[in-house]
C-alpha cells in the first residue's frame, strides 16, 4: 500500500504543472460546520480563427484533500457557439482526468457540438472524483466526434486542477 502511494505521488510530480483555481474556500453547512468546499470559475475560449466560441462556469465541490491526488466533484455549465455561416460546426471538447477505484488517472472526453450559426447550444454535465478539467474549442466539418486535428493540434486550456 505504501509503495502504491509512492507511485501515485511520483506520477503526480510528472504531470505538467497547470494553473489551478484559487484554493477552495470552506463554506459553512446548515449545521455551521465548514465541511463543504466550493470553487467557482467562469471561463471562455475561442477556436483558432474565432470560428467557434464556448463560455460557461465550472463549480468544484466536495474536495477530498485526504485522497492522493486530491479529488473533487465538478459541474460544468455553458454554451457553445458556431460562428460560421458555412457547413462547419463549433466543438467544445472537455478532457476530464479522474481517478478510478484502482488508483489510476485516466481521462475521458465530453464533446458539445453546435452547427447553427450564432445560436447557442446549452450544456451541463457533472463528474465525480475529478483531478483535472481541460478545454479545447474547434471549428470543423460536422462529424459525430471531433477530428484528430481538433484534439491534438492546439493546446488545452486548464479550467480546473486540484493541485
Amino acid at each position: 500500500m505504501r509503495a502504491l502511494a509512492g507511485l501515485i505521488a511520483a506520477a503526480i510530480l510528472l504531470l505538467p504543472a497547470a494553473p489551478a483555481l484559487a484554493a477552495p474556500a470552506p463554506v459553512a453547512s446548515k449545521t455551521g460546520e465548514a465541511s463543504v468546499y466550493k470553487a467557482r470559475k467562469s471561463w471562455d475560449r475561442y477556436s483558432p480563427g474565432k470560428r467557434a466560441y464556448a463560455k460557461g462556469t465550472l463549480l468544484a465541490t466536495n474536495l477530498n484533500k485526504e485522497s492522493i491526488p486530491p479529488l473533487a466533484t465538478v459541474k460544468v455549465t455553458g454554451k457553445a457557439y458556431d460562428l460560421t455561416k458555412g457547413s462547419t460546426c463549433g466543438y467544445a471538447v472537455f478532457r476530464i482526468t479522474y481517478m478510478k477505484a484502482d488508483g489510476s488517472l485516466p481521462f475521458k472526453h465530453r464533446t458539445i457540438r453546435d452547427c447553427t450559426y450564432k445560436s447557442a447550444k446549452n450544456f451541463t454535465f457533472t463528474d465525480k472524483r475529478v483531478y483535472l478539467v481541460e478545454l479545447k474549442v474547434c471549428s470543423e466539418a460536422k462529424h459525430s466526434k471531433p477530428s484528430i486535428n481538433c484534439l491534438y493540434e492546439q493546446a488545452w486550456k486548464v479550467l480546473y486542477s486540484t493541485q
